[in-house]
């Protein structure tokens, strides 16, 4: 038996670097309980001679992520597709999972696999335990990382230009670093913009010897909502137990924040930023109150937001809620990262007349060294400085036009600056 597995995103967006928990998990039950030889189970880089297998794989997180005409119109059985608030939901036996999510059959015969929320949104099928506690295969993603060594090396030839492999390698720190799991899984916020909506709690997934590689000097934790499980203590305690620096790839629910909470987990053996959400400016005095808790602990700890654009409407209104969540976070030394919501359908803030300001202020704010030391007003001249043709740059043009618009708040939020608040 020849196994293909395809990582949608990995393919469809240029620069894509996170692997599919899945893919890598489908890899390892193959290998692992199967026993297949590993060449048997192949990461398929390209849509192509997949009649040369007898089973194809494919997973996808994003929903704007372009995939082939045929895979456009997948469909899965309803059963699989319901929302439900229970734990073992969608979980099947391995041959009835196999059976029941071939979304697309290769010329009348292969089947393909489709799942993910990239296909299926809030209502992807689960996959079977035997699959979904199998040890990842971390090693699915090698052969592609060396193919883009070569390439860039025989680049560098080319250009004359000296080629330093392990600065390269930087961008695949997930791919080679990271043991990567879910120690929980659920949120019981079910907010209207997110795809978490199957469970109504969050509760105990898997142990961490499940996922955790030795040989790897890291780990990134996927947990939904990890300190809204009621026993989280001794989870965190395994994580610190085992020495390795650690990291919740999602937004953390900064809204639970409790001194307890802060204080464990700024003292952890914590990797990189502090990354929590701040979705809803209804939000804002709770925020504030739980940044007050915060401060004793963050200590010059570099904390993140993700901050929520274009959800709740695409007008002035927007704006100004926006650049409120990001002064707040400016006044304790927090950084924002503007994410721009997009539904399984559409992007509205695409639609909207302001659009030129929404990628402006995420131009801005998501980059850190530049938001750091620029106010918006001169971050938008600094983008004028650079246009070599007559105009305004859409920066410019889209800062000048909502000025004249709205003065007042022009007036209040422009010129505002990250260093001219200490942390």
């Amino acid at each position: 038996m020849k196994i293909a597995v395809i990582d949608a995103d990995l393919l469809g967006r240029r620069r894509h670097r996170f692997p599919n928990l899945v893919c890598e998990k489908i890899s390892g039950y193959y290998k692992q309980v199967v026993k297949l030889p590993p060449e048997n189970v192949v990461l398929k880089t390209d849509y192509e001679h997949l009649e040369e297998f007898d089973r194809v794989f494919i997973a996808k997180v994003f929903t704007d992520t372009p995939v082939p005409e045929w895979l456009q119109h997948v469909s899965q059985p309803k059963e699989l597709l319901i929302r439900v608030g229970r734990p073992d939901a969608g979980a099947l036996p391995v041959e009835k999972w196999l059976e029941k999510t071939v979304g697309y059959k290769i010329n009348g015969k292969i089947p393909v696999n489709v799942g993910g929320t990239g296909f299926f949104f809030d209502r992807a099928p689960n996959l079977p335990d035997v699959i979904e506690h199998c040890m990842p295969d971390y090693h699915l993603y090698d052969n592609w990382i060396e193919e883009k060594v070569e390439q860039a090396k025989k680049k560098a030839e080319c250009e004359g230009r000296e080629f330093h492999r392990s600065r390269f390698l930087v961008q695949f720190k997930e791919y080679l670093e990271y043991s990567i799991g879910y120690l929980t899984r659920g949120c019981f916020r079910h907010c209207g913009f997110c795809v978490n909506q199957k469970y109504n709690r969050v509760f105990r997934h898997s142990h961490l010897t499940e996922f955790l590689d030795r040989d790897r000097k890291k780990i990134c934790l996927l947990d939904d909502n990890f300190f809204g499980y009621l026993d989280w203590r001794p989870l965190l305690g395994e994580l610190v137990a085992t020495r390795k620096r650690f990291k919740f790839k999602q937004g953390m629910d900064e809204r639970l924040l409790t001194p307890d909470i802060a204080k464990a987990l700024f003292t952890s053996n914590y990797d990189g930023d502090f990354t929590f959400a701040f979705d809803n400016i209804s939000d804002y005095d709770l925020i504030h109150e739980k940044l007050e808790i915060m401060k004793p602990y963050k200590k010059g700890r570099s904390v993140k937001f993700y901050v929520l654009v274009g959800f709740a409407s695409t007008d002035w209104k927007d704006i100004r809620d926006t650049f409120r969540r990001i002064e707040l976070l400016m006044q304790y030394h927090c950084l924002p990262y503007i994410m721009r919501y997009q539904n399984k359908n559409e992007a509205p803030w695409k639609a909207s007349p302001l659009h030129a300001m929404y990628v402006a202020i995420a131009r801005w704010c998501n980059q850190p060294n530049i938001f750091k030391k620029m106010s918006f007003r001169e971050f938008c001249k600094a983008n004028q400085a650079m246009k070599k043709t007559p105009g305004y740059c859409s920066a410019m043009q889209a800062m000048k036009d909502f000025e004249m618009r709205h003065p007042t708040l022009a007036e209040e939020f422009f010129d505002m600056k990250y260093s001219d608040y200490s942390d």
